[in-house]
């Protein structure tokens, strides 16, 4: 299927976490290639209403703003169904809202796990749930946005390495359970920008040591290889792919 065949009628994506940093980019990459947008943001209303002005004023009325919380199932079927309203289908869902924080053993509380495992494992489930119809309907397709500390855990991020790996998982099964109508895969970035919290230049310094490519990816690497998947992948699914430098195949 050729980008052409893809966008011959106008496609719509819902992107959580879509107002900033790698959210931003895959949307931006979306949009230019012809998709309208429903971008979901929680905390960055000015930075949403800034990116969406941009698109609206190369392409009027093409994205849509949704604010609001990713908690609870009862969130993830509201977002769902604003997203297919705005549009009147959903034909790619793009799970990129992530939470990460550190959680050191003895310091892990029932407030640290619900955050961590509610935005980047049950939210990424019940929104793929709750649009899983209107995907079917269009043949659409998934991408979950997940990290290669899934499969080799951050020290002192436990919670946050197992919400991930469980995106893994959920990646695999959902191919399974969606298939053949909606293909669902997963990028895995490696060091793309650092966490907005901060982190010591001696531990940027010893990941970038380990990267064999020596450098930091871009936010475009990213939104290259979800556009990738969702235009030019039809017989895909079920796959995670690593955009890291080459950080996954060292020790």
């Amino acid at each position: 299927m050729t980008n052409s065949e893809y966008f011959r009628n106008p496609k719509a994506a819902l992107i959580t976490g879509g107002a900033k940093r790698i959210g931003a980019a895959i949307a931006t990459t979306l949009h230019a290639a012809g998709m309208d947008l429903v971008i979901h943001f929680r905390h960055s209303a000015a930075e949403a209403q800034s990116l969406a002005d941009a698109l609206n004023e190369t392409r009027a009325e093409s994205v849509v703003l949704v604010e609001g919380d990713l908690e609870k199932p009862e969130d993830c079927a509201a977002l769902a169904q604003k997203a297919i309203n705005a549009f009147g289908h959903v034909d790619a869902l793009i799970n990129n809202a992530s939470a990460f924080f550190p959680t050191p053993m003895g310091e892990v509380t029932n407030d640290h796990w619900e955050a961590l495992i509610g935005v980047n494992l049950k939210a990424p489930f019940f929104l793929s749930q709750a649009c899983a119809k209107t995907l079917a309907s269009t043949h659409g397709a998934i991408i979950n946005l997940t990290d290669i500390y899934a499969e080799r855990p951050l020290p002192h991020h436990p919670v946050y390495s197992a919400s991930k790996a469980g995106l893994v998982a959920l990646t695999r099964s959902l191919a399974q359970e969606l298939g053949p109508e909606v293909r669902v895969n997963a990028v895995a970035p490696g060091a793309i920008i650092w966490p907005e919290s901060g982190d010591s230049e001696e531990n940027q310094s010893e990941i970038l040591r380990r990267t064999p490519l020596g450098r930091l990816g871009d936010p475009q690497d990213i939104a290259d290889t979800v556009k990738f998947l969702l235009c030019d992948a039809p017989f895909i699914t079920g796959q995670i792919i690593n955009v890291d430098g080459g950080r996954s195949v060292r020790p």
